[in-house]
């Protein structure tokens, strides 16, 4: 076996950094059914640190119930997410969407909102198919065997700096981009030595550093050559304005450096996390190969039954009430929105994969005002790239010689390998 990259090792470094510890569905359902409404920091107990950037003995509370997580989702005057400023948003100089509220979320949204709007994604579609065809699994064709998640790291980090408006032609360079992108992710550190955790920060930091000054770079270039008239996020931020002034290189280079650490990354384990729940049901795989207008129903249903981020936290901005529970003002609330989507409440058999099932409010790309922004471009990848591998790997299953595809984590799920065989 060939030593991973540095794009793999960060990756992976970013899967053992929100593994944890447990088994983390059985805790969830039984504190559903007896603690909706739990005093206490349940990413702590269960070994992840959180993007809060606060003591994991600050005052929390977690929501289990689809009822308590949806209400906290639609109120972000009374639950917001400036807190995450001082976490993850740190090593963006705060200056993070994911971290806005108000007025400011508002406007940044309507900023960026066009580039992954379903429209704006479907005019990559028939450029990002020939990418996936011609540059990953054409080349993995005659092998007919393989790990796909070599296949399944790559495409989606391809796909979206190509969006982004990042050059086609600097393949390493992009793979270094996506491998400082995942090392911030990598930055907030749960139950390690001080040491680490000042090493896994000074880590991340000089990453954020690096990928800024990379993207400015592009920035300057792009609006120095007038090079702005595509769909790309760069393009049309350059083109933009935000309260009535045109942004600078600097504002520009931070948006989007600020989008990249979980764009390509979810998207990768979203696909692991599809094949892995297709290829554990090969008749299911094969209706879908044949019906390829169920590919859509298998996404949102594995974002429902695996979701990639399994909680959100929020910040109660005066005291109030949830499930019953006093709340104090400036106490963190997680909404541990995988625990929500298995709601029985909500979802007759929870606990089973079931892509027919009726279609119902979950939480796997969040909700209300800040839900996933490239959502629509994530569903339009897997779907490429899914159909892509029903069209060249005939009788795609799994390799007997490797153990099967687990999906686990704690905070990130996902599968680390999958391999297959075909014909």
């Amino acid at each position: 076996m060939n030593a991973p990259t540095e794009l793999e090792s960060a990756f992976s470094k970013v899967s053992s950094n929100y593994e944890g510890t447990g088994d983390f569905y059985a805790v969830c359902k039984a504190l559903r059914e007896t603690t909706p409404v739990m005093r206490g920091n349940f990413a702590a107990s269960m070994g992840v640190p959180n993007n809060a950037g606060l003591d994991a003995s600050h005052p929390t509370v977690s929501l289990f119930k689809h009822k308590d997580v949806m209400s906290v989702m639609l109120d972000p005057a009374n639950f917001t997410s400036g807190f995450i400023a001082e976490g993850l948003g740190s090593f963006f100089d705060g200056l993070i969407i994911i971290a806005m509220d108000g007025e400011e979320h508002k406007k940044t949204r309507a900023l960026l909102q066009p580039v992954f709007t379903p429209d704006t994604a479907n005019r990559w579609r028939d450029k990002l198919t020939a990418v996936m065809r011609d540059e990953f699994l054409l080349p993995l064709q005659p092998k007919k065997k393989a790990d796909l998640m070599e296949f399944g790291l790559h495409f989606p980090i391809r796909a979206i700096y190509s969006i982004m408006g990042f050059p086609d032609d600097q393949p390493e360079k992009i793979r270094q981009y996506a491998a400082w992108a995942l090392a911030i992710l990598a930055g907030p550190q749960a139950g390690a030595t001080p040491e680490k955790q000042a090493a896994a920060r000074t880590a991340a930091i000089t990453a954020a550093k690096a990928l800024y000054q990379a993207v400015l770079e592009i920035v300057q270039h792009r609006r120095a050559t007038n090079d702005i008239d595509g769909h790309d996020l760069i393009s049309r931020l350059i083109r933009s304005e935000l309260d009535g002034r045109v942004l600078d290189d600097h504002e520009i280079a931070t948006f989007v450096r600020s989008l990249l650490p979980a764009a390509g990354e979810t998207t990768t384990r979203t696909f692991s996390s599809i094949l892995t729940l297709l290829l554990q049901r090969p008749a299911l795989l094969e209706q879908v190969r044949n019906d390829r207008k169920l590919i859509a129903k298998v996404i949102d249903e594995t974002v429902r039954f695996e979701p990639v981020a399994t909680f959100k936290v929020r910040q109660a901005a005066k005291d109030l009430e949830i499930g019953g529970v006093q709340v104090a003002k400036g106490t963190m609330v997680q909404c541990i929105t995988a625990a929500a989507s298995r709601d029985p409440d909500v979802f007759e058999r929870p606990d089973e994969f079931d892509i027919f099932r009726p279609v119902k409010p979950s939480f796997g790309f969040g909700y209300g005002a800040h839900m996933c922004i490239g959502q629509f471009v994530a569903k339009m990848e897997l779907t490429v790239a899914l159909n892509a591998l029903f069209d060249l790997f005939p009788n795609l299953r799994l390799d007997p010689d490797y153990p099967l595809p687990q999906i686990t984590g704690v905070m990130l799920r996902g599968a680390s390998e999958v391999h297959v065989l075909w014909d």
